[in-house]
């Protein structure tokens, strides 16, 4: 068999590149440096930047389509070149971007992406531009809480760097993994790898002019919260907890976490979520079945702000659920509570930025 260069633009034409929803020859992914030699094939595969999250995938799929358009029996070798210009100094990622805000718990399960999704809405009703980034690779909660899982965010080209447009609902702008995986599918990643999806879920946004980024962190202490330190300056990190004391004795972890003389993130004040249970037939009573008061008192032990008490209530998980977040109905008692919990949170920020001067990065050490 003989081989020619329309032979490998045209099995390269049936495969789709995921971020243009075009194949490679339509997405002018196909380099010039078709090579040719005997059975042998070489090219150049042009990607917009390095940490592409479809890069491996398609240059599997590009390998195979030969293989099964052309013959078996050719060698493919594929080289990978990128676009992109390059990222900015990490100190100008964001430049737009006012203040950041990490929602940290020390635990999983005490409702830190809830406080997290309608701390942004309420901050955006009380007319501040806000984004909230679903910094939870392994387990994204964003997608669904919003009633967005079928969004596919898309890339344009900004000022020669092609940047992923944020999803926009209730006021608010979204980035989130789950934008990109099978909710279906676990998401099987190294460390590295997670961190490499978060760097470019930050730095190849265009998040554009932001009051408030609202960091929603995976639970406990990570490799996925060193990357943050690592990327961003955070202004400072709301803490969230229930009242039990299990619960209480990881929140600690998480505020020393923050509080560390290498992090030297201040801690804005924590929230005590599922502060008391309030059935919906009688919304006078208070029932306090994971305990009362542990948080403020945990707060007033570690002298930092208790920014609001969140109560169990039926309509904050179905809202969750239905991707209604609570803080959308201003004129109930937990809408209300959301409210005073961002307007806490603004005058917290207000006065860290007056008090002290700006985070650090955390610097890597080799």
């Amino acid at each position: 068999m003989t081989l020619y260069p329309k032979l490998i633009t045209d099995a390269l034409a049936t495969v789709m590149y995921a971020g243009t929803k075009k194949n490679l020859v339509e997405s002018g992914m196909v380099g010039e440096d078709i090579r040719i030699d005997g059975m042998r094939v070489s090219f150049s595969l042009i990607f917009p930047r390095e940490t592409d999250p479809f890069l491996k995938s398609t240059v599997k799929a590009a390998e195979a389509a030969i293989h099964y358009y052309v013959d078996k029996s050719v060698e493919v070798e594929i080289l990978v070149e990128t676009k992109s210009k390059p990222r900015p100094p990490l100190e100008k990622l964001l430049p737009e971007v006012g203040d950041v805000i990490a929602v940290s718990s020390g635990k999983g399960g005490v409702g830190k992406s809830t406080v997290s999704a309608n701390l942004a809405i309420a901050l955006a009703r009380l007319g501040y531009t806000v984004g909230l980034l679903d910094a939870d690779i392994f387990g994204p909660s964003v997608p669904k809480m919003f009633h967005v899982e079928d969004a596919r965010p898309y890339a344009e080209s900004i000022d020669g760097r092609d940047l992923i447009i944020p999803v926009e609902q209730y006021g608010v702008k979204l980035l989130s993994i789950g934008f990109f995986v099978s909710p279906e599918t676990a998401t099987l990643w190294r460390g590295s790898m997670a961190s490499n999806a978060l760097k470019q879920l930050i730095a190849d946004a265009h998040w554009g002019p932001l009051d408030y980024l609202i960091l929603d962190t995976p639970p406990g202490t990570s490799d996925i919260h060193l990357t943050l330190l690592q990327t961003l300056s955070i202004t400072g990190a709301v803490i969230v907890s229930t009242p039990q004391q299990v619960a209480l004795a990881d929140a600690r972890k998480g505020i020393d976490m923050y509080q560390n003389d290498k992090v030297n993130v201040p801690i804005l004040g924590l929230v005590e979520n599922m502060a008391w249970f309030t059935p919906a037939e009688l919304p006078g009573n208070k029932y306090y079945i994971f305990g009362k008061g542990g948080c403020e008192q945990l707060a007033k032990e570690m002298g930092l702000p208790l920014l609001a008490q969140i109560p169990v209530v039926q309509s904050i998980c179905e809202s969750g659920d239905t991707g209604a977040p609570a803080a959308l109905e201003s004129d109930s008692a937990v809408g209300r509570a959301f409210l005073n919990l961002a307007q806490s949170v603004v005058t917290m920020v207000r006065r860290r930025n007056r008090d002290l001067p700006p985070t650090n990065i955390v610097k890597t050490h080799r």
